[in-house]
């Protein structure tokens, strides 16, 4: 089996805001935070495997994107939107359409 892995890096500093911060799969300095998410080439051939990985991206950006205030149940937009960036970025790194097509049916409706 060929193993895989995909980087989920939080670019610091986004518009001015470090805490808030951004996120993308190309690395951009070796002391951003980033987490590998390992996975076998043979998960995407299925749609239940590109949702399992699709759900591993989502909770490896949520690790590296800063944490939501606990005092609220709402994600803050800054924090939802460097969450969306991780995850972009790792699917379009990885460039399968099967991943592709889970993306976006979970990700939030642009207008």
């Amino acid at each position: 089996m060929t193993r895989l892995a995909i980087k989920i890096l939080l670019l610091g500093g986004f518009a001015g805001v470090a805490a808030a911060g951004a996120a993308g799969a190309s690395p951009a300095s070796s002391d951003v935070p980033a987490l590998t998410v390992r996975f076998n080439s043979e998960m995407l051939a299925t749609d239940s495997g590109a949702r399992m990985l699709y759900r591993r991206l989502a909770r490896a950006a949520e690790q590296v994107c800063p944490p939501q205030p606990s005092s609220s149940r709402l994600v803050p937009a800054a924090v939802a939107n460097c969450r969306e960036q991780a995850i972009a970025g790792a699917v379009n790194k990885i460039h399968n359409q099967r991943l592709a097509a889970v993306h976006a049916a979970y990700s939030p409706k642009s207008s």
